[in-house]
């Protein structure tokens, strides 16, 4: 198995395709050398790295991959590498899954190579086979396992019995032993009534000494004594008697003694046979697992043999299925010339049979069979031969240039074996290559005529960046000359339409302030020239009545229609929504156009405006409009056009009818770029329908028009004061109508001088600054507010040109914020309101100042901020005593090191001011900007020149600011610290 593998991985590193193995993470777990050559990133590197990174399209290789991970195998699917220097080479990709022995999928095995699709089909068939091969050994290794472990049960069944064969036999021996304890301890009760005994016969053989004794003196006294003779026989009588009766006894207790030593002996063999037995079973207990140990051996030695065959196996298809996935022909030859292996790819390209290819000459495949034998032999001489052409015939005639590459292949000793061949197809890299020097041909012509082209583009576009330029200047006047007079217009409208009126008064003016409206956004769309040339439109999303706006849109043509005599209908379907989401204002720019150009082409006859649903689902509804008169129509070689810009149906149509041919581009370019469509029929002398296709939202929230025209007040704002700058009369009477029903003071300023004068004398909470007056416009009076008069007052812009670079040019010169003309008074109401807030107007008392001085809105310091970390008043007082003791000092401390140069003195300076700032709840802009000072000073430090001049302007500007702050800071200080002494002092007098 190892000569196998190695000669699978030579075979794998000699051929000319990208080959690897990938994880399901996607990550790269093996590779060959073409892998390195075409991604020009090192082995080490590509292991372990992201696969799909190397493409130009990774997530479309992603997709592939989970195709061949889910379906088995994919095939012949184009994609392009990505070399690390930029090359790009167009591959087919081919993947398979990879599988343990187990089935678990592993990854996949993925070929990529440069050249034409080939068929694949007989290979996968080959690896399939292969695979249920596979399979089949892996079933039988199972089958010996199963059967390996079914006798290990069957031992470990045994292995129980004899236990518990043993136990009963140690609970019988227990037993035995408890027996022959209780036989030992009546024995022990035996011969201590023995020994009893004893004593007893030794106490009557005492007492017959002493009859004997007494039967010689009564036999001297025979006479004397002869009664007592006789009753001393009887008495020895008695005693024999007796010492019979103990004699039997002590015969019985002997043989109950024997009895018991017998029984004793008994028990003795018994648990000697017992001893033997247990110790039988503890032999054959030994054995049984010695032979388990045994089993258990074999056992593991059979599964790490099937593991090595496994792995052996898992190697092998692994290496022949990289081979055989491979396009390019691969060969193992012996040193004699015949072939002894080869891919599917070598099949292919010689149209020979594998059992025709085996032991065949190898040469006689080339049409030159000499020169592929000497490169053959040059292989041998060298080890190794790269890309030597040749061309390869098949069996029906068919040439294949190929490069040949070779390399020996060796057995463990070292011996050489044969030479491994790979032969790959570059017939197409040929006819590319004559395609690119024809194309570099052409492409250096071409080159000429670009130059010459952009020469001319060149002059083309400074004439149009010229145009443009006044393109733009033309629009920019326009758009103010028409805003102003739209801005009274409608200002007004929605004046009167506050007042008492009738039902028929407030539906004229309703239409009137829907008209006005959907002037001004068309206004905006014509006039904004980067809108028009670049379709940057916007389209709002807020809720609306759709039916109550289209019969808006249609009462306007009421009188136009009655003067012509035509009849107008109304077809709207009941099943709509009443309320929908959408942009309302768009649509009636479309109603409008379409429905005017009914009325404008129609002499007699209906005008009909319908509307109907398509399509209802939770979230949206799909609607279809129409309008349809039966007009003068349209040509049929007309229609394709109609929705081009400054395009009519006829030459004539402008003369006769008059109009500019932009309504209908206008139309289109409000509706398809909200994903709508739209189209017309029409037929000359008939009349024309256009109708167009939009979606809506669903909601369930009230139309905005349902609110009513009535601004909602917040409490808490009184005593404002507001200066309008604006040299209109008409638009200074709007202002102060609306301004006066908001319940606001306000005062009128022609133009931007009058408003400084203003300024220097009063204190205002909001200046609103028309952008366009004379002696004074609104950017030079806002400047010099800003940099002469210092002043913090919120400023926000009335402009009726709201192109990007008059919004840009506003926020440069220092104005707070922008409203454009015409004004909507809801939101001119919720602007002034924001601005209030931030300067705290509901919560502060403005007073003049007890000197000359103007008085500033403290928007400087948040003394609410004080309030809150000081928890006093006379803590308060404390802290912005030390402020204005140390920060004025700091402040000339920086002005003099910057006029001295003495950066050292100004980094330590701005080190110091910088917390301040958030002490005293202020601005974190000018934290920064103190910070930039700071990074500066740190900067002209390490470079130890003297600044420039550039560095000193700008290093001045930013010190212009934390000065002007600082200053303002300290003046509304001091007046708290006033106010503070004050009260302080009153609740001392009070105690």
């Amino acid at each position: 198995m190892k000569k196998s593998e190695k000669k699978y991985r030579r075979l794998i590193e000699a051929s000319q395709d990208l080959l690897v193995t990938v994880n399901l993470q996607g990550n790269i777990t093996d590779t060959n050398e073409a892998a390195v050559t075409l991604t020009g990133v090192e082995r080490d590197t590509l292991m372990g790295a992201d696969f799909f990174a190397f493409f130009t399209e990774p997530e479309l290789v992603w997709e592939v991959y989970r195709q061949v991970v889910a379906n088995g195998m994919v095939s012949n699917v184009p994609f392009t590498l990505r070399h690390t220097n930029g090359t790009l080479t167009e591959v087919l990709f081919d993947g398979s899954v990879n599988k343990d022995e187990l089935g678990v999928v592993l990854g996949a095995v993925i070929v990529a190579r440069e050249v034409t699709e080939k068929n694949w089909a007989t290979e996968l068939g080959i690896a399939n086979k292969e695979l249920a091969f596979q399979h089949n050994e892996k079933e039988k290794r199972a089958d010996e396992l199963s059967i390996a472990n079914e006798e290990l049960a069957y031992q470990n069944d045994e292995k129980e019995k004899r236990a518990q064969e043993l136990s009963i036999a140690n609970e019988e021996l227990a037993f035995q032993n408890d027996e022959k304890e209780k036989r030992a301890a009546e024995l022990s009760i035996a011969n201590k009534e023995l020994a009893f005994q004893n004593d007893e016969k030794e106490k009557r053989a005492q007492e017959l000494s002493v009859a004997n004794a007494e039967l010689a003196f009564q036999n001297d006294e025979k006479e004397k004594r002869a009664q007592e003779l006789i009753v001393a026989n009887k008495e020895l009588a008695f005693q024999n008697d007796e010492k019979e009766k103990r004699a039997q006894e002590l015969i019985i207790a002997n043989k109950e003694l024997a009895f018991q030593n017998d029984e004793k002996e008994k028990r003795a063999q018994e648990l000697s046979i017992a001893n033997i037995e247990l110790a039988f079973q503890n032999d054959e207990k030994e054995k049984r697992a010695a032979e388990l140990v045994i089993a258990n051996k074999e056992l593991a030695f059979q599964n790490d043999e099937k593991v090595k065959r496994a792995a052996e196996l898992r190697v092998a298809n692994y290496a022949r299925g990289l081979i055989e996935a491979s396009r390019d022909p691969l060969v193992t030859i012996s040193p004699e010339g015949k072939i002894t292996d080869m891919n599917q790819a070598t099949v292919n390209i010689t149209g020979m049979d594998r059992d025709q290819l085996i032991g065949s000459d190898f040469f006689v495949y080339f049409t030159d069979p000499q020169m592929a034998r000497e490169v053959y032999q040059e292989v041998f001489a060298k080890g190794t031969v790269a890309d030597s052409p040749l061309t390869l015939r098949h069996k029906d005639g068919k040439l294949t240039d190929v490069l040949f590459n070779g390399s020996v292949y060796k057995n463990d000793e070292g011996n050489v074996l044969g030479v491994v061949i790979v032969a790959r197809d570059v017939t197409d890299q040929k006819r590319i290559a004559t395609e690119l020097i024809e194309a570099k041909f052409a492409a250096e012509r071409a080159t000429v005529f670009a130059l010459e082209a952009q020469a001319k583009a060149e002059t083309a576009t400074g004439i149009a960046e010229n145009a443009v330029k006044a393109k733009q200047q033309f629009l920019s006047n326009m758009s103010h000359e028409i805003r102003t007079p739209m801005n009274a217009i409608i200002g007004f409208t929605k004046v009167v339409l506050k007042t008492e009126l009738t039902d028929k008064q407030k539906e004229y003016l309703t239409a009137i302030k829907l008209s006005g409206d959907t002037l001004i956004v068309l206004i905006n769309d014509i006039l904004d020239l980067a809108k028009v040339d670049a379709g940057k439109m916007t389209f709002e999303q807020i809720p609306f009545k759709l039916s109550a706006s289209v019969a808006a849109m249609v009462h306007l043509f009421e009188t136009k229609i009655q003067e012509k005599n035509l009849a107008l209908v109304m077809d709207y379907d009941a099943k709509i929504p009443e309320v929908l989401v959408g942009d309302s204002v768009r649509l009636h720019q479309v109603i409008l156009n379409l429905v005017s150009n009914a009325v404008k082409f129609t002499s007699e006859g209906t005008i009909t405006v319908g509307v109907r649903m398509l399509v209802q689902d939770k979230e949206k509804v799909i609607l279809e409009f129409a309008v349809t008169d039966t007009g003068i129509g349209i040509e049929e070689a007309k229609l394709s056009t109609v929705f081009d810009d400054f395009q009519q149906a006829t030459s004539g149509t402008s003369r006769l009818y008059g109009g500019t041919g932009l309504g209908l581009a206008i139309v289109k370019n409000l509706v398809e770029p909200q994903g709508g469509t739209i189209s017309v029929k029409s037929q000359v002398g008939v009349g024309s329908t256009f109708s167009f296709i939009l979606s809506f939202g669903k909601t369930t929230e009230k139309a905005g028009a349902e609110s009513g025209l009535i601004v909602e007040r917040e409490t808490g704002f009184t005593d404002v004061k507001i200066l309008v700058v604006e040299d209109i009369a008409l638009n200074q009477l709007l202002m102060k109508t609306l301004l006066e029903d908001f319940g606001f003071e306000m005062e009128v300023a022609g133009n931007g001088k009058i408003a400084l004068e203003k300024l220097r004398t009063t204190r205002y909470d909001i200046v609103l600054m028309d952008l366009q007056m004379p002696v004074m416009n609104g950017f030079e009076a806002t400047e010099y507010i800003r940099n002469e008069l210092h002043l913090t007052v919120p400023i926000i812009a009335l402009t009726a040109d709201v192109t990007t670079v008059d919004v840009e040019k506003c926020k440069a010169v220092g104005m707070n914020d922008y409203i454009s003309k015409p004004i909507d008074d809801k939101l001119l109401y919720s602007k002034i309101i924001k601005y209030l807030k931030q300067a705290d107007h509901a919560k502060t008392i403005a007073a003049p100042a007890p000197d000359d001085r103007q008085t500033q809105p403290l928007t400087c310091v948040n003394f609410d901020y004080l309030k809150r970390i000081t928890k006093s008043d006379a803590r308060m007082a404390e802290m912005i005593g030390l402020y204005l003791q140390e920060i004025p000092q700091l402040v000339q401390t920086m002005k003099k090191a910057i006029a001295e140069k003495d950066w050292m003195a100004l980094k330590r300076a701005t080190h110091s001011i910088i917390p301040t700032f958030a002490t005293m709840g202020m601005n974190p802009e000018f934290e920064v900007i103190t910070k930039s000072i700071q990074g500066m000073a740190v900067n002209l430090i390490s470079l130890g020149d003297g600044a420039s001049q550039e560095a000193m302007t700008g290093l001045l500007s930013l010190f212009s600011k934390i000065e002007t702050v600082c200053a303002l800071a300290a003046r509304e200080l001091e007046d708290k610290l006033l106010a503070l002494s004050q009260a302080l002092s009153l609740v001392q007098a009070k105690k």
